[in-house]
């Protein structure tokens, strides 16, 4: 039996007690080609993020993924990093908070194997539950 890992636990309970102090939580990925991110705001590898309820819509911090909505210059974006690439979460204000260990990222073997009849519809996402990378459709 494989031994669940620690850290989206720790990333909840660390933005929980942010939120319930008043300060700021802040994300701190490694950004790599999994990584959906304003590639703009990217410095040396890493890109910093906001995830205060104030500067996010739609917050989800799952055991495999943390996606969000946010605004960068004006401009609605959808955020979503695998929480393998998470490098740290803290506090603004404070600076206290938690550094992790980054691994990179490996998408379930069962999404790269599954058959797609010819009749699907890229449009919609594929189905399946828990664990799977969230699907994110491109609106113009």
């Amino acid at each position: 039996m494989t031994s669940v890992s620690t850290k989206p636990y720790l990333l909840r309970a660390l933005y929980e007690w942010c939120t319930d102090s008043g300060y700021t939580p802040h994300l701190v990925v490694k950004v790599d080609q999994y990584c959906q991110v304003p590639q703009e705001y990217v410095r040396d590898g890493y890109i910093t993020l906001n995830i205060g309820a104030l500067a996010t819509g739609k917050l989800s911090m799952e055991n495999d993924w943390i996606s969000f909505n946010a605004r960068f210059n004006g401009v609605s974006r959808s955020i979503a990093v695998p929480v393998s690439a998470v490098s740290a979460i803290y506090a603004r204000e404070t600076q206290e908070g938690m550094q992790f260990e980054t691994e990179e990222y490996v998408p379930d073997q069962e999404i790269e194997s599954e058959d797609i009849s010819d009749d699907s519809n890229d449009d919609d996402p594929p189905s399946g539950g828990a664990g799977k990378a969230p699907w994110l459709k491109v609106v113009k």
